[in-house]
């Protein structure tokens, strides 16, 4: 039987065929308009987006740093500067092996584990082709030594970089403070594009205070890449500008001669003009080098003033709060007076202690056998303190607080650098809101001998003594003189509003109060006798010695006997010329005891020269 032979359908597989080829073209469409679409929205609708990621691929934006405004003293001398230095870097990517380099380095010139943890914690925050600082302010024999072996070590670079540098060091660290570090917290708090090139950032004083004026603008420069990010040209650039230099009213010989007074005492001194409100001097002791804080400061240094009794970082003159012991004495007469609680010729018998009726306890005088018949002037030459207890109760302590309070007792200054602390000027109402309790009569006897509650800090001291020696004419204390504009010219401080005069005390009542400051110094019994040397100029003033704790009834005060610390504390306020005052004074110099052998001779000497080197 012959085998069957197939037939092929040709019809079915034409139609097979066309169906096929339908579908292939369909698919082949389909596709095309997909590209088509795509590349329609890259061109089009995504152009500007991947035109500028394209750009970045090549071209990026580089900050430029800008250079740091320098601070003067009212005479020109420098505070504040920029200081070219040598910094040892090292490029990460071009370092084999860098536990190994850093030990051979180690061997050339001195590294602290400080300098290597810091140099890992800058390691992390740049790329790894970027130089990253691990010593800086190199020396010439450092630089020298670096240079005969870098051939062996690769990575090692030797960069020029500008310092901040306080070339007077400890003179007036409180109050032109220090720049430091940018921390994490400050990061949120600034502006961050302007702090693209910037590592620094003022920390305390003036740096911190008149940051945005120092700080300047930062620069950029347009730079084109490779892939790996490395600068290939320069493509455009704006220049950075510079910051802004700024004159201090602050007197660096001044504060210099204030220093040297105060020697090995810790306290502080603040010297302001009456007629304006400057300030002449800060001094706050103990103090330290702000240098060791711009590049940061290690742990064990740290630590070391931290733990320091002296308290260097403390800044007595504006947050050191002290009774004002007797230097408060010539405002609480002058309150008797203008109150008409006692006339100049009132006089009361001091026999050296004061009682309340119905109670046993004795105020004491400092002069135990007491003063005898006193008047106001006498009070306050001799600095009776039973003549103001008795003035205290007979005035209660509401109208003491009042009249003292214009004086600015019991507030801020308002001077131009943050961390001041208010003081204490206590009343009913404020014993009654703060310590939730009643007042009492003893409480007000204490407090019309400045102690107690009443608080004060250097700086209200002095603009309370600027304000007596202006008679009422008020003062804001200020630091910055004038700021150095572009072509020479000058931008003086604008100062607020100083406050509201104290113009309804009878010329009377100044001049009494007044006189019997002179007689501090130039009477036969003054309490600081000491600083009348014949000067061509009148000195006003008043001693003040405030206690560090209490005693017994019954108990004598003997400084030899006490620990230095424990020691009361000595003050001393003063304005001159006392007819024309240039120069309102406060001292305090903690545990120094006598108010008019220890804090005296430091004023004096701050008046003598500041009025000697002027006409």
């Amino acid at each position: 039987m012959a085998p069957r032979i197939a037939i092929k359908d040709h019809i079915r597989e034409n139609r097979l065929f066309t169906s096929r080829a339908a579908i292939a073209f369909i698919g082949i469409v389909l596709a095309l308009l997909a590209i088509i679409g795509r590349m329609a929205y890259l061109q089009i609708i995504g152009h500007e987006h991947y035109t500028t990621l394209s750009q970045n691929n090549r071209v990026s934006l580089q900050p430029l740093a800008q250079t740091r405004g320098l601070i003067f003293d009212r005479n020109g001398v420098i505070l504040a500067q920029n200081l070219p230095t040598y910094a040892l870097e090292i490029v990460p990517e071009r370092v084999a092996d860098l536990d190994t380099t850093l030990d051979e380095l180690a061997d050339i010139i001195d590294i602290s584990d400080s300098d290597i943890e810091r140099f890992h914690e800058r390691l992390t925050q740049k790329r790894r082709f970027q130089p990253v600082a691990l010593r800086h302010r190199l020396s010439d024999e450092e630089v020298a030594r670096l240079a005969v072996n870098r051939h062996r070590l690769p990575g090692i670079e030797i960069a020029a970089r500008l310092v901040r540098d306080y070339p007077q060091a400890n003179l007036a660290v409180h109050a032109v403070g220090y720049v430091g570090r940018i921390n994490e917290q400050e990061l949120q708090q600034i502006d961050a594009s302007n702090y693209a090139a910037s590592s620094h950032i003022g920390k305390l004083g003036i740096e911190k205070a008149y940051e945005e004026l120092l700080h300047g603008t930062v620069g950029f420069q347009q730079v084109e890449t490779n892939v790996l990010g490395r600068t290939l040209r320069v493509l455009d650039r704006t220049p950075p500008v510079p910051g802004k230099d700024i004159v201090l009213t602050l007197d660096a010989d001044l504060q210099r001669s204030a220093k040297q007074a105060m020697g090995d005492e810790r306290g502080a001194v603040v010297a302001i003009d009456p007629r304006n409100g400057e300030v002449l001097v800060m001094a706050s002791l103990g103090d330290y080098d702000p240098n060791l804080f711009v590049n940061g400061i290690d742990h064990t240094t740290y630590n070391a003033l931290q733990s320091s009794r002296a308290k260097p970082l403390f800044n007595r003159a504006l947050l050191g709060q002290y009774p004002p012991g007797s230097t408060i004495k010539p405002f609480v007469g002058l309150a008797g007076l203008e109150s008409g609680t006692v006339t100049p010729e009132t006089r009361i018998f001091c026999r050296g202690w004061h009682t309340i009726k119905d109670e046993e306890r004795k105020y004491r005088d400092w002069k135990k056998e007491g003063h005898g018949m006193t008047d106001l002037k006498k009070a306050i030459t001799e600095s009776c303190d039973v003549y103001y207890y008795d003035l205290a109760q007979t005035m209660g302590i509401d109208l003491i607080h009042d009249f003292l309070a214009p004086f600015g007792f019991g507030q801020k200054t308002g001077i131009d650098i943050a961390g001041e602390a208010g003081g204490i000027l206590p009343s009913t109402t404020w014993k009654r809101r703060v310590r939730h309790q009643p007042w009492y009569l003893g409480e007000t006897l204490i407090a019309g001998i400045g102690q107690g509650y009443t608080l004060a800090t250097p700086l209200q001291l002095a603009r309370a003594t600027a304000i007596l020696a202006g008679r009422g004419r008020p003062v804001r204390p200020h630091l910055l003189d004038r700021v150095l504009l572009a072509g020479g010219e000058q931008q003086p401080f604008a100062a607020d509003s100083p406050g509201t005069p104290i113009d309804s005390i009878q010329p009377r009542n100044w001049d009494t109060v007044i006189e019997a400051m002179e007689n501090v110094i130039y009477g036969r019994h003054g309490t600081a006798r000491r600083l009348n040397h014949g000067q061509p100029y009148k000195i006003a003033g008043k001693t003040g010695t405030a206690q560090v704790f209490g005693i017994e009834q019954d108990e004598e005060y003997v400084a030899e006997d006490i620990a230095k610390h424990l020691r009361d504390h000595a003050l001393f306020i003063a304005f001159a010329p006392s007819d024309a005052p240039r120069i309102a004074v406060a001292v305090i110099v903690e545990n120094g005891g006598s108010g008019g052998s220890v804090a005296a001779p430091i004023a004096g000497a701050v008046i003598d020269q500041y009025l000697g080197a002027t006409p």
